[in-house]
């Protein structure tokens, strides 16, 4: 299993707050998750999109959207809470 893979796997479970490195240099927090109860219904299907293997698109709790973050930038990776 990739790193990727085992975060992934992580948001689908949990709410998590990652730290990480914007690419303008700005270190941001954000509590997100891929929990499937959380998630909004979607309107793009898998096989539609694109996947770069090198970020990972989340959905940011505070502010109810989509949002993406590069792998190597993660700072902090921490699970706040267990949903299933």
């Amino acid at each position: 299993m990739t790193k990727r893979d085992t975060l992934v796997e992580g948001l689908k479970r949990n709410l998590v707050k990652v730290v990480f490195m914007k690419v303008n240099g700005d270190l941001r927090e954000m509590n997100c998750t891929l929990h499937e109860s959380i998630l909004p219904e979607s309107t793009i299907t898998e096989t539609e999109k694109k996947i770069n293997l090198d970020t990972i698109s989340v959905w940011d709790i505070d502010n109810s959207g989509w949002r993406s973050f590069r792998i190597d930038s993660i700072k902090q990776f921490k699970m706040i809470e267990g949903i299933i």
